[in-house]
């Protein structure tokens, strides 16, 4: 199924829910918000799409402990748990927050966080977690990538 027809299809089943869901981007750069909000009728569950690609973003905005990115690097688990924690707290209402950051390169990387590397987290009521990927690819189709991680989440969701 085409990219559009899944995220009208996800549209249509978190709308029959009433779920809401808003998005903290860092390395995607708002991407994944563009692609949701292409869809008319996403304003039926998409509440906001954050760009923090700075760390004082990912402060100010989202709440991350300024420790946590000291200690782990913008680009770690810990840093998606927060971002995707605090885009749904700050976001009312919101069922499911979505907080992504990683190098999608060409440059950036290191031996420990080489290009390609993204953390994408996933924040319900009941948990929030994170999924570790690495695109080795350039960084339109790493932005593509994330995005169809993003889809397969949201359409395994209501399962």
């Amino acid at each position: 199924m085409e990219i559009l027809e899944r995220i009208e299809t996800i549209i249509k089943n978190f709308a029959e829910k009433n779920l809401i869901i808003a998005i903290a981007e860092s390395c995607t750069g708002g991407y994944v918000s563009h692609m949701i909000t292409n869809i008319s009728g996403s304003s039926e569950i998409f509440e906001r799409g954050v760009v923090s690609y700075g760390n004082q973003a990912k402060i100010d905005i989202l709440k991350v402990n300024p420790e946590i990115l000291e200690n782990f690097g913008a680009v770690s688990e810990e840093v998606a748990e927060k971002m995707a924690y605090g885009v749904r707290v700050i976001s009312k209402p919101c069922d499911i927050g979505i907080g992504i950051t990683g190098i999608a390169g060409p440059t950036g990387g290191t031996p420990e966080k080489p290009v390609g590397l993204v953390y994408i987290g996933f924040s319900t009521v009941q948990e929030t977690f994170v999924k570790k990927f690495v695109f080795k690819t350039d960084r339109l189709t790493f932005k593509k990538k994330v995005l169809k991680e993003v889809l397969v989440f949201l359409e395994t969701y209501l399962e």
